[in-house]
């Protein structure tokens, strides 16, 4: 694996989770990541209680030629980001030469292969916003370890099932793509408009973002509204 050559600095870093929500949407990411704004709806809720026994870095367990890993740290200066993996779980490497997609752990034998697992309180989606959180993880974690991860997991609360998929050359040129749209939109701080989409009834920022008036002409909009209610 060729050597990591460092891009960012400790001054450039932006928060790995954002990767997700500018894939969903640049304006959402922006009203959370430059204008610091968030809002609780029942979905960030139940992805909470979700991520109670993952956030705590105090759990560890071992089972067989299995261990898994909580609330782990991670960071890409090549990506620009850092932030935390919900779950690693490590397999017991074999005999062979692994070393080019294992690594070694404290107070543990051998050499384990570790894959990434996150946890999310809904369904799979039709977009790659998961995927691209999870990719970008991995990719830090490759980073940290000079290694080769092949694939990775989400267990999705709804539909209770995991979910595996494959890190391939697209999804990673997409991410390295999210992340420098992420770092280039931090340098400049303005938060793009709004384009109302149908999954904005689902965002938490709905009632800042108010994407029905940004993206148009608010007087009218608010005319229309009005005309509405007095009929």
């Amino acid at each position: 694996m060729k050597e990591n050559i460092a891009l960012y600095n400790e001054d450039d870093m932006l928060l790995l989770s954002g990767i997700q929500h500018i894939d969903f949407c640049e304006r959402q990411w922006a009203l959370i990541h430059i204008e610091k704004q968030w809002l609780e709806n029942v979905l960030t809720i139940e992805g909470q209680f979700l991520h109670e026994k993952t956030d705590n870095p105090d759990i560890v367990e071992k089972r067989k030629d299995l261990v898994i890993a909580r609330a782990v740290p991670l960071v890409s200066y090549k990506l620009g980001l850092y932030g935390v993996a919900d779950v690693i779980e490590f397999t017991k490497a074999g005999e062979l030469d692994f070393s080019h997609i294992s690594i070694q752990i404290p107070r543990r034998k051998g050499r384990w292969i570790p894959k990434i697992v996150e946890y999310k309180r809904g369904k799979p989606k039709n977009i790659d916003c998961d995927k691209v959180q999870v990719c970008a993880q991995s990719m830090c974690l490759e980073e940290m370890h000079n290694i080769h991860i092949n694939e990775a997991e989400i267990f999705y609360g709804k539909i209770k099932h995991r979910e595996k998929f494959i890190l391939d050359e697209n999804l990673r040129n997409h991410t390295k793509n999210l992340a420098r749209k992420m770092h280039k939109l931090y340098e400049t701080g303005l938060t793009p408009k709004a384009v109302y989409k149908a999954h904005c009834k689902s965002c938490s920022l709905i009632n800042i973002c108010i994407p029905k008036i940004s993206g148009k002409n608010a007087i009218n909009y608010l005319k229309r509204e009005i005309k509405c209610e007095n009929y």
